[in-house]
């Protein structure tokens, strides 16, 4: 034992560790002498130096600064700026492509079982495993937000920090964002901006607007970008919310239909909807039933309702969807729901809600493998289980990772689903 393990370990400290299982937020865990140490750079089994960044009552993070014995199925980085002190948007890009997937099922799994209360059985037979979508692991990114520093040069930001580190290119980005005359290679300056939004739509727009005081400024494209998914056009704000893989709306809307398995003359719910993606997907196979979309933000209520004006028996609520819920804006009964809520999860007074209205089943759309845990927790508590799931690749070389789940009341029976 050295005097620094007996002493704690202290911030920019290097410290020779192994590392053991991969643990959620990009990082694996290790242990120096009863510490827990997450580390990021790291692969389970390498023995590293690693540097400490933080310290925090109960644990430490860390670095890898130094490889000692590597991992198999370790990689170069294909981005110069993916390493300790640089950009922290990637946390994979060390880990090669067939890796990463098994890493963020890891998580997904750890998460189900710990916070979910899941069996290892029951994941077993889910077959919980994340798929890769088309395109592979680097352009793939069709919405990228850079930081501005106080030189006026757009980057991107340290991990876990607000300094920004000046790039010359985004390798994950869109290959028609890579190209924009955006960051400080160029000579690009953006004395009056915070940031600089930028969007390559998959109807072919590319849009630049800076934000001032969180307002974007258009600078060059459309204001209004084409989206093409689930066999229609969309037109919304470029500033809008919409999935950021090229592949992602077409590959959720079909998953959501396969496991959901809507049909006609079902009534339907779309929760934190936003424009309408799920909504349209249903209104194919419900025919002439109600499909409700629930949207809080105006930008998207409104996209919603201009992209499904053909759609009539669609009706678009503007409102949170817990305020909708418990002061009966929307009410049951309801055949089938869409659940698709921000990182932090629907919480347990919107899953309770949900159930009261007797759904014959739910489609969990989660971009957190933690907070569709506890709602799946919740689930279960009111006589639901987990039926179904499938885990789609999203954001590759980031430690993020898309969740699709069927959700039924204990007593329904399986069928065969993809």
């Amino acid at each position: 034992m050295t005097a620094a393990t007996e002493r704690g370990l202290a911030e920019a400290e290097r410290v020779e560790l192994t590392v053991d299982a991969v643990a959620p937020g990009g990082h694996c865990v290790a242990r120096v002498d009863g510490q827990v140490v997450f580390v990021r750079h790291a692969l389970p089994g390498e023995r590293v130096i690693a540097e400490v960044t933080e310290v925090h009552r109960g644990f430490v993070r860390a670095d890898a600064v130094t490889v000692l014995d590597p991992s198999p199925d370790r990689v170069e980085p294909p981005c110069p700026y993916a390493r300790p002190g640089a950009c922290g948007g990637c946390d994979l890009q060390h880990v090669a492509p067939d890796a990463q997937l098994a890493w963020k099922t890891a998580v997904v799994r750890e998460q189900l079982v710990r916070l979910g209360g899941l069996a290892d059985a029951e994941l077993d037979r889910l077959g919980v495993q994340v798929e890769a979508l088309p395109g592979g692991s680097l352009g793939w990114r069709s919405r990228v937000r850079y930081a501005v520093d106080a030189a006026d040069r757009a980057g991107l930001l340290k991990h876990r920090s607000h300094e920004v580190v000046p790039i010359d290119r985004c390798r994950i980005a869109h290959p028609a964002i890579q190209q924009l005359p955006v960051l400080t290679p160029t000579g690009t300056r953006w004395p009056a901006a915070e940031a600089v939004e930028t969007v390559a739509s998959t109807g072919g727009d590319v849009s630049v607007a800076e934000v001032r005081d969180g307002v974007a400024t258009p600078v060059s494209g459309p204001t209004e970008v084409r989206e093409v998914a689930a066999g229609r056009d969309w037109a919304l704000p470029a500033s809008a919310f919409w999935q950021v893989h090229p592949a992602a709306a077409d590959t959720l809307s079909t998953a959501v239909l396969e496991l959901l398995d809507p049909r006609p003359g079902e009534v339907a719910w779309d929760l934190y909807g936003g424009a309408g993606l799920f909504a349209a997907a249903l209104a194919g196979r419900v025919g002439d039933a109600r499909v409700t979309v629930v949207e809080s933000s105006p930008t998207g209520a409104d996209a919603a309702r201009v992209n499904l004006a053909d759609l009539p028996r669609v009706e678009v609520v503007a409102a949170r969807v817990e305020t909708a819920l418990a002061r009966r804006r929307i009410t049951g009964p309801v055949d089938v729901v869409v659940l698709d809520p921000p990182r932090s999860g629907a919480g347990a007074p919107v899953v309770r809600d949900i159930v009261a209205a007797g759904p014959r089943a739910v489609a969990y759309v989660a971009c957190d493998p933690a907070a569709f845990a506890r709602d799946v927790r919740t689930f279960a508590e009111l006589g639901w289980r987990l039926a179904a799931l499938r885990g789609f690749d999203l954001f590759p070389m980031t430690q993020h990772v898309e969740l699709v789940g069927l959700l039924l009341p204990v007593d329904t029976p399986d069928v065969d689903r993809p």
